[in-house]
């Protein structure tokens, strides 16, 4: 496993610091995934305060294990895309519409503005975003029951 030519830790009031080779030291680092939903561990900029890159990672495998976990949990701790798993109703075909769905996360509810607000990422990926500005991820429109694929199909 090669080692990384920076060094990362969290301060005294938990935002990240990274250890540049040359010394300098950079506060309120913040981990940026470049493809969040196709290769979700791979591509990692570590960005300054500032929105300067830092350091990169190829692959957050092939990073010794106290690294990996301080970038996974700082993802995390940022990160909020709930997974649309079943869509149970929809107030209305119109928008807006308010829609009761069931993600990995538990059942949710969320107001869609208008059918520009799904985003396909694929052929079988979609965000939507919802008037709160939460994304919800639908990670494979085939694998949606047939009710919640009929529901999606009058907004797309």
């Amino acid at each position: 496993m090669p080692t990384p030519d920076f060094r990362l830790s969290r301060n005294a009031f938990g935002s990240l610091v990274l250890t540049a080779a040359d010394g300098s030291v950079h506060e309120g680092v913040v981990p940026v995934r470049s493809f969040p939903m196709a290769a979700p561990r791979e591509g990692i900029s570590l960005v300054s305060a500032d929105g300067h890159e830092l350091a990169w990672i190829d692959r957050l495998d092939t990073v010794p294990e106290a690294l990996r976990a301080l970038v996974e949990e700082e993802l995390a701790s940022r990160e909020f895309v709930p997974e649309i798993r079943r869509i149970r109703h929809v107030s209305s075909f119109a928008t807006p519409s308010t829609w009761e769905v069931e993600t990995d996360r538990g059942d949710a509810s969320l107001v869609l503005k208008g059918e520009e607000d799904i985003r396909r990422l694929s052929a079988d990926t979609l965000l939507v975003a919802d008037t709160h500005g939460i994304h919800f991820l639908i990670r494979d429109l085939r694998a949606l029951d047939k009710a919640s694929r009929k529901l999606l199909d009058r907004f797309l």
